[in-house]
């Protein structure tokens, strides 16, 4: 029997919506994530920086960048000990500077996702999926990676029509 497994990066604390900030307790990314676990019932897995970055913005942000042009691994909470019982990845994640935070890159690099499908589903407030389909790609070859949903995450609390109208093109429900 197929199996999904939600996997996804996500930041609470001050985050940007619209031209402003406001401090918030679950984060853009992890909001979709529970309307697709509520939609399909799939397991997750909370990517977490063992050092997480600043809970001020434009702080984070520059972290994020740094971490960016070093090519940097961050070292995770924890990570699951396999992915193997899992035909299906849905991987979301904040667009951070063009692509995935690069603790979803420590996350891919660490598994095998060889005959996998990767659904990506990138939160954002207008820059799309930058070119994290593209470094998916790059990242775990053998995948099938799928076209991704941008979801602007000023609108993710309001996002379940269009999570799922891609889950079911994508054969999930």
């Amino acid at each position: 029997m197929a199996k999904t497994l939600i996997a996804f990066f996500s930041r609470a604390d001050e985050n940007y919506f619209s031209g402003a900030m406001r401090y918030v307790k679950v984060g853009n990314t992890e909001i979709v994530c529970d309307i697709i676990k509520d939609l399909t019932g799939a397991d997750s897995f909370k990517i977490e920086m063992k050092d997480p970055y600043s809970p001020v913005y434009m702080t984070c942000i520059e972290e994020a960048k740094k971490d960016l042009r070093a090519k940097a691994r961050p070292e995770l909470v924890t990570m699951p000990e396999s992915i193997d019982e899992y035909d299906t990845i849905i991987l979301a994640y904040p667009n951070y500077w063009g692509t995935m935070p690069m603790a979803v890159f420590t996350f891919l690099e660490a598994f095998d996702f060889t005959g996998k499908t990767v659904l990506p589903l990138c939160t954002n407030e207008g820059s799309g999926m930058g070119g994290s389909e593209r470094d998916i790609k790059k990242t775990c070859p053998g995948a099938d990676v799928k076209a991704g949903l941008p979801i602007t995450g000023s609108q993710a609390a309001n996002s379940k029509a269009s999570v799922q109208k891609w889950l079911s093109a994508n054969g999930l429900l």
